[in-house]
């Protein structure tokens, strides 16, 4: 008898040992799924955070069934003059840092009085106190403004902006649905309000 002990001992260690190999190559997976996600969303925030310098941040949402991604760099307040401070008044902006944002959608959206065909753009603004420009652009990979060629713009839009009910810390942009066919994208940062209105054709 005891050589089929030993024999069902050595079994059942083997068995043992390969449950736990197994269990690690799957942590380690998840722990590398967690590292492609090199964004946030960024969330309502009325006070600064401590993390430095810019996030590489993605705002995701649907208007009717017209998925919209927006990539962007969320900079934060920290005290600072936004507008016509960090942000001059008048100027074309990235509407972030670092790179232009850019925007990708997969129907064709009415943006202004103007259809925009499927496809992936660079969003700039013009800020001012009484009126913003926003501006979609052929050339959604540009650095700063100072690529920017107007020549390469698809729609340009002038908006009233509006004040927020409460502060935004980081530079936040959200996709909302609103009926089945129209919906807004809004940028919200400091105490300002940007809306844009969009619907599906």
């Amino acid at each position: 008898m005891k050589p089929l002990i030993i024999l069902l001992t050595i079994l059942s260690f083997a068995a043992c040992t390969g449950n736990k190999d197994q269990t690690a190559d799957t942590s380690t997976s998840q722990v590398v799924a967690k590292e492609q996600a090199d964004f946030k969303v960024i969330a309502d925030q009325e006070e600064p955070d401590t993390v430095k310098g810019s996030i590489k941040a993605k705002a995701m949402g649907t208007i009717g069934d017209a998925p919209i991604t927006i990539n962007y760099y969320s900079p934060a307040v920290r005290g600072r003059i936004i507008w016509g401070g960090l942000v001059p008044y008048d100027q074309v902006w990235v509407t972030g840092a670092h790179r232009a944002t850019n925007i990708e959608f997969d129907k064709d959206l009415k943006i202004g009085e103007k259809i925009v065909p499927p496809g992936k753009y660079s969003l700039f603004t013009i800020p001012g106190k009484d009126q913003w420009t926003l501006i979609l652009n052929k050339n959604w990979d540009q650095h700063l403004a100072d690529d920017y060629d107007m020549s390469q713009d698809v729609v340009r839009v002038n908006i009233k902006p509006a004040a927020n009910d409460l502060p935004q810390e980081r530079l936040q942009f959200t996709i909302k649905s609103e009926s089945s066919d129209a919906g807004a994208i809004s940028i919200r940062w400091e105490k300002v309000l940007i809306e844009l209105p969009v619907s599906i054709q």
